[in-house]
């Protein structure tokens, strides 16, 4: 490698060691423009036809409650690759899941998990995108996790608080999501914790209501204990999930060939510094766009 890519890199890992955890809520750059076309049909005219049509369905739809703003919009359009159709299917599969949930979702705000995300350290989001520029969620579900102190529920009503978030920005829409299931330290203690309604909750939420592109799950560090767990989530996992499904144990050069080290903390192998946040330091960020989680909180299915 030469030296001055070397020093590129070492400059990179210094400004990710410094960084704050920020949303990028700004229009997409080239790249992700280039990738958008490419991949989601997003074209001036598809986004400009998709719109328009959209807009017309929901005004057609008297049970659904959306925004009906071009940016809005574009939440539910880009995971569905412009198909207006497919991209109604997905906001009744939505506020469905709402429906069915309504004693863990209804009016939920960051605050009222305030606990669970700055004295327990569960659920992260790493401050760099990978290669790709995804957002990497890296979930402690091992000696991590006490569930005597944070219920399966309360994960997942983090989870839902993250992805509302996540939906946010424009480039995370483009780009999709990556999920590392670390398990290092599992024991009886988190697999009781885990319990099958949890499993089925999450699957569908991932499956039939998360308006996000879900491209990789990588599980990490687990023990032989880990197929009591995945048992529970095997027969209610798709076909197109589980070709994103990456076991790799406590090789990290598994893990590497789909993230390289220079995308990854000391933690799995990689170059980048341990990581040495938490929740308790983004948690900040989720009560600042409050309003935001409020403005979702609205949508659905009319009462």
């Amino acid at each position: 490698m030469e030296s001055s890519s070397i020093n590129t890199c070492k400059r990179t890992k210094k400004n990710i060691a410094k960084m704050a955890f920020v949303m990028i809520t700004d229009p997409p750059g080239p790249e992700a423009r280039a990738l958008a076309e490419k991949e989601l049909r997003e074209t001036e005219e598809n986004v400009k036809k998709s719109i328009e049509t959209l807009k017309k369905y929901l005004e057609e739809d008297k049970t659904l409650y959306y925004s009906t703003d071009d940016e809005f919009l574009m939440i539910f359009l880009r995971p569905c690759k412009f198909y207006p159709e497919s991209a109604l299917e997905l906001m009744r599969r939505v506020a469905d899941f709402k429906v069915k949930h309504a004693s863990l979702l209804d009016n939920l705000m960051p605050s009222d998990e305030k606990e669970a995300f700055t004295e327990h350290n569960i659920v992260n989001v790493l401050k760099n995108r990978d290669h790709k520029y995804r957002r990497v969620m890296v979930v402690q579900c091992g000696k991590g996790w006490n569930p005597s102190k944070v219920s399966c529920d309360q994960i997942f009503r983090m989870f839902y608080l993250i992805h509302e978030l996540a939906m946010q920005e424009p480039e995370t829409q483009i780009y999709g999501t990556v999920v590392i299931m670390d398990f290092d330290g599992l024991s009886m203690k988190q697999v009781t914790g885990l319990t099958p309604s949890f499993s089925m909750r999450l699957l569908s939420f991932i499956q039939d209501a998360m308006p996000l592109r879900l491209k990789e799950v990588h599980f990490v560090k687990q023990p032989f204990l880990f197929n009591m767990v995945w048992q529970m989530f095997k027969p209610f996992v798709r076909e197109k999930l589980r070709k994103r499904m990456f076991f790799h144990g406590s090789k990290m050069s598994s893990l590497h060939t789909h993230i390289p080290p220079s995308h990854l903390p000391k933690n799995y192998d990689g170059e980048l510094p341990e990581i040495d946040y938490g929740s308790i330091d983004w948690y900040p960020v989720m009560v600042s766009n409050e309003n935001k989680v409020r403005e979702w909180n609205s949508y659905g299915r009319r009462k």
